[in-house]
């Protein structure tokens, strides 16, 4: 995708011309024309993608294709108070933000021109964010993001060859095994994938097979809001400073038949440092090759992050 007006985005400005609080009287405009809100959705006014996309400007020869930049791009505001991350936010404020990232999948699934609605929250300067009022993002892409088709590929030949969802059979594994995994409750798993990229990367799967967001019951939705500030609170526990990661919510597809056998409702986090001091870089084996070196052990960054989410709210550690 090709936004060259995003160079000239809103980046970092006081917290007094934040375009994510609420626009009260006295104060500048913002995007969201509401003197308090509990969670707020509009469109990016940056978008990578639109209903309406132009025409490409750029031409293509073969074997290269252009194809115009159709979808959505939106943003979700967690909450009005400009501080405010998840972790910081109450259980039932939290199920709302999951209430409103299912209602978006499902109405933007709907859309002809989507086929995979992803989404995201990019966390901390480190990770480039450009607005610090706390929030998250949706993209509706035309067509299956490369790592997506490849996970989408992945799980259908496992179902062909075993019967079954492969998230599900790993999550019972994890479970089972207990080693890697970092916190739980009745409905979800959160735990330390085998093959780990980050040194803190965490998973966050229901323990049923559920493939999207919409299939989640009020209180599955309950218990995912719980665990995840169980996770969130440990990671901003496990250093002494609110940790910079991405989040990235995987779902079915919204294109097509077939999907959901195969598909598995996860939540990633890939926080980049990999000690309080240093980051992970991603360099020439990485992004280079695609072959990732781990700094870490799996089962090692597991037991510090138990005990960094030990005392999460109403959640049990593994060890417990």
């Amino acid at each position: 995708m090709f936004a060259d007006h995003r160079q000239h985005r809103t980046f970092l400005p006081p917290a007094e011309y934040c375009p994510l609080c609420p626009t009260r009287p006295d104060g500048p405009p913002t995007e969201i024309p509401l003197p308090a809100f509990a969670v707020a959705v509009f469109e990016n006014r940056f978008p990578a993608l639109v209903r309406r996309p132009p025409a490409p400007t750029g031409e293509a020869a073969a074997p290269s294709r252009v194809a115009p930049a159709s979808g959505a791009t939106e943003v979700v505001v967690y909450s009005d108070d400009h501080v405010l991350g998840l972790a910081d936010l109450e259980p039932a404020h939290v199920a709302r933000v999951v209430e409103v990232w299912t209602d978006r999948y499902a109405d933007l699934g709907r859309r002809d021109d989507v086929a995979y609605v992803f989404v995201f929250e990019n966390r901390g300067v480190a990770i480039g964010v450009t607005l610090s009022h706390p929030h998250g993002q949706i993209y509706a892409y035309p067509e299956l993001p490369p790592r997506v088709r490849r996970r989408v590929e992945v799980a259908q030949a496992y179902l062909a060859e075993h019967a079954a969802c492969v998230h599900c059979d790993v999550a019972l594994t994890e479970s089972a095994a207990g080693i890697r995994v970092v916190a739980r409750n009745d409905t979800f798993l959160a735990y330390v994938p085998f093959a780990a990229r980050f040194p803190y990367e965490v998973h966050v799967v229901p323990l049923r097979h559920v493939p999207s967001l919409p299939d989640l019951t009020a209180a599955e939705r309950l218990d995912l809001a719980v665990l995840l500030r169980v996770v969130l609170r440990g990671y901003d526990r496990l250093f002494g400073f609110p940790l910079p990661y991405v989040m990235s919510v995987h779902q079915a597809p919204t294109r097509g038949e077939g999907h959901r056998p195969a598909s598995h409702l996860q939540l990633e986090f890939t926080p980049i440092h990999r000690t309080a001091e240093k980051l992970k870089y991603l360099a020439g084996s990485e992004l280079g090759a695609g072959a990732f070196v781990n700094d870490t052990v799996p089962e090692d960054t597991a037991d510090r992050l138990r005990v960094a989410m030990a005392h999460g709210d109403k959640a049990r550690s593994a060890g417990a």
